[in-house]
């Protein structure tokens, strides 16, 4: 332990941020990063447990993080940058957007703040491009084995580094325009800035990774010619089919899925041309977001450095309590208050809503959400809404985004023509990362549902290892 008690010595020190009012007027980053002093002193926090629940109930990764405070606090940031990749492929994506589990599982957030997890493993990374520490390691050996990659989220990159490194053919099949998916088409700029991600696939190419964009895999490429030209593949396609709205008046054309729109914004960040007739903008509209988790969040400070007049966030779950409740004890996921950067630039949040139609004056474009506040009843069956009497509202608007979540990944093209089995979620089926067909992996979301970037890229790193596996045992 490099100080003894220096959680008593030192408090926890935020990570600070650019002014509301400077940072909504473009899509850079928001984080004003803490000096490598005071990553040192916030490293020296962490108490080296007897058992270290922020790497074990807390990091799906399983990060060393007491060891890797330890080499912070005595200045060793390459020994420190060499451990972290041990564990994590991205850590400075993690570093960006994870919601950091391994902080509330800390011991410290018990009845302290805990330590300053995420970003000292920002710190690491980016020190370690900086000097230069973090290159290619291209395999030393072949294998002749090729395995296919199909999407380039982070679970299938993932994968395909792992499988790289020892030694395997990868290429990596991925259907928009730049590789990358999730992490570049569904993610903000201003939480990860895009050159970010291009850095590190560089890395990938650098050992052998081959890219293949703008093919749709099951569409563009057959299952047939995948079985015939590689020996097995592994789907990274994440979960992508949104929930729907199932309300009158959810088709008018002014009604969008959150995807379509926050993806639209990343292309032209991107440079990336648009067709005029797919532009969807907030700028001096009312914008109203149905759907209160993270995606929702995006959404709103897209909206927001878009001009949008006025932005609602509608939640029909209600709203969480300040402070860690006893039905997620520690070290769990506390189900608390969350305030966003997005939130802090400004909207109307309202919890335990429901929408109950949109309606339009002419009837093509949704000009009123009406909605009504509930209630939710606890009973043998499960939790269900009841309509509180008199609490009916109407909400006036020009653009309405759908961030509902995600049911499971998308079955049309590659899946159904493959016939694999799916569970009773709509999700691939899998044992060991292993489909009903031997020869098909899957990882990520496609197998879990939509959930955290650090689970997918611990699901594809699971996944390059049972695939590993078996190509040794297959001639």
């Amino acid at each position: 332990m490099g100080l003894t008690k220096g959680f008593l010595k030192y408090k926890r020190r935020e990570v600070g941020r650019r002014p509301v009012e400077q940072r909504i007027r473009d899509f850079k980053e928001l984080d004003l990063p803490l000096t490598p002093d005071d990553i040192q002193e916030q490293a020296a926090r962490c108490m080296d447990c007897g058992i270290p629940f922020c790497h074990g109930a807390g990091c799906p990764l399983g990060n060393a993080i007491p060891d890797f405070s330890e080499l912070i606090y005595r200045n060793r940031w390459r020994d420190a940058c060499r451990l972290l990749h041990s564990t994590n492929n991205f850590p400075e994506i993690t570093g960006r957007v994870c919601p950091a589990p391994c902080e509330t599982a800390c011991t410290l957030s018990i009845n302290d703040d805990p330590v300053l997890i995420r970003h000292i493993e920002f710190q690491i990374v980016e020190r370690g491009f900086k000097e230069g520490w973090i290159q290619p390691m291209p395999a030393l050996e072949k294998t002749g084995k090729r395995v296919a990659i199909i999407g380039s989220g982070p679970a299938g990159l993932a994968a395909a580094q792992q499988l790289a490194r020892a030694g395997h053919d990868v290429v990596v099949f991925e259907k928009d325009q730049k590789t990358g998916g999730l992490l570049r088409y569904g993610i903000p700029d201003f939480k990860l800035e895009k050159h970010i991600l291009d850095r590190r696939l560089r890395q990938l190419t650098a050992e052998g990774v081959e890219f293949q964009t703008d093919v749709n895999a099951g569409k563009d490429i057959s299952a047939h010619y995948l079985r015939k030209m590689f020996d097995c593949i592994c789907l990274a396609t994440g979960a992508g089919q949104p929930r729907e709205l199932s309300v009158p008046g959810r088709d008018y054309e002014n009604v969008f899925f959150a995807m379509q729109y926050l993806t639209l914004q990343n292309r032209t960040c991107s440079d990336q041309a648009i067709e005029d007739s797919r532009i969807i903008t907030a700028r001096d509209k009312v914008v109203v977001v149905i759907g209160g988790g993270d995606t929702g969040s995006d959404c709103v400070g897209t909206a927001r450095r878009q001009g949008a007049r006025k932005i609602y966030q509608l939640e029909i779950l209600p709203k969480p309590p300040e402070t860690r409740p006893p039905d997620t004890p520690w070290p769990a996921w506390p189900r608390i208050m969350r305030t966003s950067s997005s939130h802090e630039e400004g909207c109307e949040r309202r919890w335990s809503v429901s929408t109950k139609k949109l309606s339009g004056g002419a009837g093509i474009r949704a000009e009123e959400l009406h909605c009504c506040e509930v209630e939710w009843i606890e009973t043998r069956k499960g939790w269900k809404t009841k309509e509180l009497p008199g609490a009916e509202f109407v909400i006036k608007a020009d653009l309405v985004l759908l961030a509902l979540g995600f049911t499971h990944t998308v079955h049309k093209g590659l899946i159904n023509s493959l016939e694999l089995k799916l569970d009773d979620r709509g999700n691939v089926e899998t044992d060991n990362y292993q489909t009903s067909r031997p020869w098909v992996f899957a990882a990520g979301d496609t197998v879990a549902g939509a959930s955290l970037v650090v689970r997918a890229i611990n699901s594809g790193r699971n996944a390059a290892a049972a695939i590993g596996k078996w190509l040794k045992q297959t001639p």
